[in-house]
């Protein structure tokens, strides 16, 4: 029982932090904007890289030596 007496101060404290943490964080504008962030995902940018030509790089390669 005499747990209790360390334990419920205890609990406030991290009570008191926590809801200091979520009042800095609104405070701060971290929950202003909800939707934008999850949409940025999906929206292109623009052409992407494109792949390499495969035949320029066939036309480019080197000839194997001659097996005389």
């Amino acid at each position: 029982m005499r747990i209790l007496l360390l334990l419920v101060p205890i609990s406030l404290v991290l009570l008191g932090l926590a809801v200091w943490a979520f009042v800095w964080a609104v405070r701060r504008g971290q929950f202003d904007d909800l939707d934008t962030p999850a949409l940025d995902i999906l929206r292109e940018d623009g052409p992407g890289p494109r792949a390499p030509d495969r035949s320029s790089a066939a036309a480019r390669a080197p000839e194997p030596p001659d097996a005389d």
